[in-house]
């Protein structure tokens, strides 16, 4: 990244973001098409009727196809008004920004039509297939300017191979579910009974996915506003550093996703509730003490990452947010499978209903609490999320609330909360910051190991035990 910055210098790689914005994220305007495509497919297949598969993976693709043609056109038409009018860009790059706005046009129909693919792919559990396309050609993306800013590469070349490995990519994932499927190499078929029931689904999805970010990204704004930019960084720091965590269940909602959705077209609640059940359980297993883990050492980590005043100003925040983030892990099961069972109005509903009162509590805590007062604010709009999706979970799908109340499940928050409490202690009497570390790290070491004793029976600990396996072997 240095090199592709010096090389092309500070306004061209402006461009470049940019483009890597369009390319990355313009999946988000597929009206929802790309997960009900999984969500239908995989009912289907749970269902015994793989033969309906082409009918839905093409439905869903020529409307992805007709919405990205759409989309590619008037991002054309607006080239010149982003760059005269929009973009403060400098008179000598204007041609060579017009240019990659135009190729950039040209990847919208190509990136939304994957998002249907992979929902292909992911109803059939093919998450190899589809990650042996998204890893190489993900790295693309940053090795492809590299390689322009050595053979010296315009932008538009740079955009242009781009665009080329975007369309590479979508005809490896068409390949990969011809493979799958071969049912879809037959001429393709626009059935408008399952567009309507893709299009409605979809529908809803959307509506999440407009609202989801401004629910997580708002109190950033209000920082901003009443307090300062300062305040923004030391909050938006930490919280980044904090929610990496969200990789772990946001890969288990991904897999989960199909999975309910597969169990629902069999009409197997009982199988389901028992996934749901064990999901839990293993979430809460293996993130709870990561979770304690870095809220007890946050002044540490952040002080040796950012600094004294990152440590002073945003302690509070990794702590609070990390409360927040555990809830919200946990909280993946039952969103993946209220929609599963096709109720994606409701997660919807549930955002709409959020939104005013997350604004006004967000200006009510920030102005009162500064820094902190956001963290507080997020946090406490995931948990009611949380417990809206488990009532809802228990009303859709059956999901007993007893299953989070098992013995197992009491002995696991027991030994977190013992977790906790013993970090505070150390935090507390411990001075030197190596020595609390160490002391941290090796309660960590213990509580893992009491959960895998206690927290997990022998089915789950042979489970763990062929997942790390295999991963070894692979």
């Amino acid at each position: 990244m240095p090199f592709v910055v010096r090389g092309l210098g500070p306004a061209r790689f402006g461009v470049l973001a940019l483009a890597w914005v369009v390319l990355s994220y313009f999946g988000v305007f597929d009206l929802g098409l790309g997960r009900a495509t999984t969500r239908f497919v995989a009912e289907a297949l749970g269902q015994g009727r793989p033969e309906r598969v082409p009918s839905l993976a093409w439905s869903a693709m020529l409307m992805q196809l007709g919405l990205g043609l759409a989309g590619g056109l008037v991002l054309a038409a607006l080239a010149p008004v982003l760059v005269g009018h929009v973009l403060k860009v400098p008179p000598e790059l204007a041609k060579e920004t017009r240019a990659a706005i135009s190729l950039l046009a040209l990847a919208v129909p190509a990136v939304l039509v994957a998002g249907s693919l992979r929902g292909v792919l992911e109803a059939a559990q093919r998450f190899d297939l589809v990650n042996a396309v998204k890893a190489p050609f993900g790295a693309a993306n940053f090795l492809i300017p590299l390689l322009g800013v050595v053979r010296g590469w315009g932008l538009p070349g740079i955009v242009a191979l781009l665009v080329a490995a975007r369309v590479a990519a979508l005809g490896f994932l068409l390949l990969c579910c011809l493979t799958v499927f071969p049912g879809l190499r037959r001429r393709p078929t626009f059935a408008r009974a399952d567009a309507r029931a893709l299009f409605g689904f979809g529908g809803w999805i959307t509506v999440s996915s407009v609202l989801s970010p401004i629910l997580v990204y708002l109190d950033r704004f209000v920082l901003g506003a009443v307090v300062s930019l300062a305040a923004v960084a030391y909050y938006s720091a930490p919280y980044e550093m904090v929610t990496r965590l969200w990789m772990l269940p946001a890969s288990l909602a991904t897999t989960l996703f199909p999975a309910f959705s597969a169990l629902s077209g069999q009409e197997r609640p009982a199988r389901q509730q028992a996934v749901a059940a064990q999901s839990l359980k293993y979430l809460l297993v293996v993130l709870g003490p990561v979770v304690a883990l870095v809220a007890a050492s946050a002044r540490d980590l952040l002080h040796l990452w950012l600094g004294p005043d990152f440590a002073q100003y945003g302690t509070a925040v990794v702590q609070i947010i990390a409360v927040g983030v555990l809830v919200n892990s946990l909280a993946q099961v039952p969103y993946a499978l209220v929609q599963a069972d096709g109720r994606p109005d409701l997660t919807a509903k549930f955002h709409l209903a959020e939104l005013v009162p997350h604004i006004v509590l967000s200006w009510v805590l920030v102005t009162a609490l500064g820094v902190p007062g956001a963290a507080v604010a997020w946090t406490l709009r995931v948990t009611v999320d949380a417990a809206l999706l488990f009532v809802a979970a228990r009303r859709v799908s059956g999901l007993p609330l007893s299953s989070l109340l098992g013995a197992r499940m009491s002995r696991t928050v027991g030994l977190l909360a013992a977790f906790s409490l013993i970090a505070v202690a150390t935090n507390r009497l411990v001075a030197h910051r190596g020595e609390r570390l160490l002391l941290l790290t090796a309660g960590f070491v213990a509580t893992t190991a009491a959960l895998w004793r206690w927290s997990l029976d022998s089915d789950d600990r042979s489970r763990f035990a062929r997942l790390v396996g295999g991963a070894v072997v692979g």
